[in-house]
């Protein structure tokens, strides 16, 4: 993961969470969580597995609704938008899972965001941009989504979310279970949305996984945010812990 030029993306806040607090049946599961993301900002919102961070994205994403707190896209307030509503204002999501339709071939999975999102730029040119990112991708188009392998499937995930024309991508654990071989070529992919200038968030339950061009951290630990900062900074011990002595 080789170092880029620092950023110089306008600094004013694209996606915007203030005092996020969120419940799942009963439990809470976020308590009180602030954060922003800037256009052409990476992101990365690290922590165990079962600290919340999949719950953030799927919150920001209209799958579950908030007790209370604010989610603003540019200003412009997300709450109580149906999914669709909010992916039509411009936000893509790559799940963990990489749910690749496995009846649709690699073309068509990457296409089907152009119908979700009909506005802004033209569909050709949007699909092209998801082929110039993930260029391996070209040689697969034919190919159906169940002959994929793990990293495959991802690239297509990420490439299919990018096909949205998304200002805002969430990533949730996008190099989750790939071999080392395959993390370089998500991670360009990835590099190369961030300089398009796109807002990225991503969630990561593994540090050594948080590419060195990432502008930011924010440590969840038990549904709260324990600690921000630069990537390669002196964490505290209590971050430590959380990341398990990876710094």
């Amino acid at each position: 993961m080789s170092a880029l030029p620092a950023n110089t993306a306008n600094t004013a806040p694209l996606l915007s969470i203030d005092q996020l607090v969120v419940d799942i049946q009963s439990s809470r599961i976020l308590h009180a969580v602030s954060l922003e993301v800037a256009a052409g900002q990476l992101i990365c919102l690290v922590g165990r597995n079962g600290a919340g961070k999949t719950t953030l994205l799927r919150t920001i994403m209209g799958f579950i609704v908030p007790q209370s707190g604010a989610i603003a896209l540019e200003g412009t307030s997300l709450g109580g938008l149906r999914t669709n509503r909010i992916a039509q204002l411009g936000v893509g999501y790559a799940p963990e899972e990489s749910q690749v339709f496995g009846d649709l071939t690699v073309a068509e999975n990457i296409e089907l965001p152009t119908w979700t999102r009909p506005a802004g730029r033209a569909a050709k040119t949007r699909v092209d941009l998801a082929y110039d990112v993930f260029p391996k991708l070209r040689q697969y188009m034919a190919r159906g989504g169940n002959q994929l392998s793990g990293g495959e499937r991802k690239m297509v995930s990420v490439a299919r979310a990018l096909a949205l024309d998304p200002k805002l991508l969430l990533l949730d654990e996008p190099f989750e279970g790939l071999s080392p071989a395959v993390i370089p070529s998500i991670s360009d992919g990835i590099a190369s949305i961030r300089r398009l200038g796109h807002g990225v968030l991503m969630a990561e339950s593994n540090i050594h996984h948080v590419p060195d061009y990432a502008d930011r951290l924010y440590v969840l630990e038990r549904g709260e945010i324990i600690w921000s900062g630069s990537p390669g900074a002196d964490y505290p011990p209590e971050v430590v812990r959380v990341i398990g002595g990876q710094a």
